[in-house]
């Protein structure tokens, strides 16, 4: 087969394949004009959720950056009264920051920055005694998808626990933590916590054991100096 009919084949295939296209198209109109549509919604919704989620993502940032310095502002000195930015005592911070993270957190919950708030709401909640509201805001914080929130959390509720005569859940949470460490809370730090809280509980042997643990594996670290620390001083 020359070139010349090959050429003339592949155009007939095409004119072919061209007219049984616009033929199909035409028979089915309407469920095109249908489909075309469906595609152009579903696109600009998509776009529309896109611009919505950074728009509010922007401010929860915001909102949560302004409740943070708060949180960190200075003290006034003794003597001197309080100024703009300026807290006469830790409970007065305590107080002013908390209302922006509670903000947050209820207006924000379902984002990252919402579920940080949650966190440091229920910090300050805690500084105020509230101890309530407190764990709330924790267990709010520790169910977060992000797992060094979650787990700074769960750590601050095991102080709380403990603080509050509820040494068994305490316990429960210093292992969980153990067995998964995070960035934000790894093992020693929450084996330390743990055999302080046996060691307050009259559980030296128990609180020991722990501290050789970690002495052994951090031979270099803090967590070990600490751990060797503690060690020698219930000999």
């Amino acid at each position: 087969m020359d070139s010349q009919t090959r050429h003339a084949l592949k155009q007939d295939k095409f004119v072919q394949t061209t007219q049984s296209g616009v033929s199909w198209v035409g028979d089915h109109r309407s469920a095109v004009i249908r489909y075309s549509v469906a595609v152009v919604v579903v696109l600009a919704l998509l776009i529309a959720g896109a611009i919505y989620y950074n728009q509010r993502t922007d401010a929860a940032e915001a909102a949560l950056g302004s409740a943070l310095d708060a949180y960190s502002s200075q003290l006034a000195q003794p003597g001197q009264p309080a100024t703009k930015g300026v807290f006469a005592t830790a409970a007065d911070r305590a107080k002013a920051a908390n209302q922006q993270f509670v903000a947050v957190a209820n207006q924000y919950g379902w984002l990252s920055e919402g579920a940080k708030a949650h966190y440091f709401a229920g910090i300050t909640y805690e500084e105020l005694g509230q101890n309530g509201p407190g764990e709330t805001e924790l267990k709010a914080a520790a169910s977060a998808w992000d797992g060094n929130l979650s787990s700074l959390a769960k750590f601050a509720l095991a102080g709380f626990y403990h603080q509050t005569g509820r040494d068994g859940q305490a316990i429960d949470l210093y292992n969980g933590l153990i067995a998964k460490p995070t960035t934000t809370v790894p093992a020693y730090t929450s084996q330390l916590a743990l055999a302080d809280l046996y060691s307050a509980a009259g559980k030296t042997d128990q609180a020991k054991q722990i501290w050789a643990k970690v002495k052994d594996a951090d031979k270099t670290g803090s967590a070990g100096s600490i751990a060797a620390e503690k060690l020698t001083a219930k000999k």
